[in-house]
């Protein structure tokens, strides 16, 4: 078997109908990309409910690497995320949870560096004309906790060669329309933008 890329992105949330990320991986699951076969899983977006969803999965399908996406809706550039921090801080996810400030993890380290290559990757998308830059925040909603609670188990399980990260996208076109002030790409250009990242690991 060759090697297997968890995919991930999330369902619609808050005042966003679409979200771009759950087009964009199951167009590409089932996919061969570079070395890697695209295992796309969809998570909602629940702080309850989403690292326990990513990482049944992760144990499922033993991948090489893991691919995390998200919505940034107002940010115009597609941003790769340095760094994951231990809390939990947000607007009520689809249960109806709000967390004030809550660890993820008790006694978990304060942060997680991705493991996937940003720089090459950011590079990559520039030499190809997509606009991308380093994102130092990820935020403290679910799209940090998968990224967080993922890095976090591979470092309690001592496998932390497989690489790990998450990607901010813009919203799409379709996306923006229903929200005139978004910063948009159309969504086959955020597919390809991300197809090349995975070719870049």
């Amino acid at each position: 078997m060759g090697n297997i890329i968890l995919l991930t992105g999330f369902q619609p949330f808050l005042d966003y109908s679409i979200n771009p990320t759950e087009a964009i991986v199951k167009e590409l699951n089932g996919r061969k990309i570079g070395e890697y076969e695209v295992r796309g899983v969809i998570l909602p977006v629940s702080f309850r409910e989403s690292g326990d969803l990513l990482l049944h999965h992760f144990q499922t399908v033993q991948p090489t690497a893991v691919f995390m996406l998200g919505l940034a809706a107002g940010r115009g550039k597609i941003t790769p995320e340095r760094v994951a921090i231990n809390i939990n801080s947000g607007p009520e996810d689809r249960d109806g949870i709000a967390p004030v400030d809550e660890p993820i993890r008790q006694g978990g380290p304060a942060a997680y560096f991705s493991t996937l290559p940003v720089r090459r990757l950011i590079q990559r998308l520039n030499e190809e004309g997509f606009p991308a830059e380093m994102s130092n925040s990820a935020g403290t909603y679910v799209c940090n906790h998968v990224m967080y609670r993922m890095l976090d188990y591979l470092h309690e399980k001592g496998s932390e060669q497989v690489a790990a990260g998450f990607v901010h996208l813009p919203a799409s076109k379709e996306l923006a329309a229903q929200h005139h002030s978004l910063p948009s790409m159309d969504l086959k250009d955020l597919t390809r933008a991300v197809t090349l990242m995975i070719e870049e690991l």
